[in-house]
């Protein structure tokens, strides 16, 4: 079991080395000595988890699949809202989503697919936005996946936008303002009146998560 948790923690720390890298360089530039001298682990024990860059990127791209999911909310638009806040606040606080985003949107990444983390924020915001309708909190008129769509794209500029501007430091004002101008054409405004979209919504989302995860933690094993 120890050797199984040291090769957990190994590499784990290689794709924290990698995530910084990869956010500092871009892809392209990147290279596996620089990620080894970060990490402070032998080129062998890089090699046992991730056979090539490629590999190291792609660890790097899925490991944000891996975060704590969001509870479920009774308002399913309220659910997407708090996904979407909770992405912009992880852009300013985890480097390893923030290496992720800069690895999607890496366009000298030419032998990556970075298509993976657009299909994946696509295909959450449609279930979601399918559940928001068939619950009677869209307009008539709204397809979940096209709806899904613009956000996904749209989220990803004003995050270019941010990143470039200030390092993100207004990330979350930008999406707050984001989803006033998206949320009122696509949902019911009885819905719209309950949701909350302020700007700090990511950090109380994070730390409920937080809070939630430490008390399962602790909670004696029945």
């Amino acid at each position: 079991m120890a050797k199984q948790d040291r090769a957990i923690r190994t590499r784990q720390t290689i794709l924290s080395a990698a995530a910084k890298v990869f956010e500092e360089r871009g892809y392209q530039a990147a290279t596996i000595s620089e990620i080894l001298t970060v990490a402070g682990v032998t080129k062998g024990a890089l090699y046992f988890h991730f056979p090539s860059k490629e590999h190291l990127a792609e660890g790097v791209l899925a490991e944000q699949n891996q975060k704590l999911p969001i509870p479920d909310r009774a308002f399913k638009v309220q659910q997407l809202v708090d996904t979407v806040m909770l992405h912009a606040h992880r852009l300013q606080t985890d480097p390893m989503v923030r290496a992720g985003v800069r690895l999607s949107l890496d366009q000298q990444a030419q032998d990556l697919d970075r298509s993976g983390p657009f299909v994946r924020w696509s295909e959450v915001g449609t279930t979601l936005l399918e559940k928001a309708k068939a619950q009677g909190e869209l307009l008539p008129h709204v397809t979940p996946s096209e709806t899904a769509d613009v956000l996904v794209g749209s989220f990803a500029g004003i995050q270019a936008m941010s990143q470039a501007g200030c390092e993100y430091q207004d990330l979350p004002g930008r999406v707050s303002s984001l989803l006033q101008h998206v949320l009122p054409s696509v949902v019911m405004p009885s819905v719209l009146a309950s949701v909350d979209i302020t700007e700090d919504r990511g950090a109380r989302v994070e730390a409920e998560l937080l809070d939630h995860a430490a008390r399962q933690h602790l909670a004696p094993v029945s």
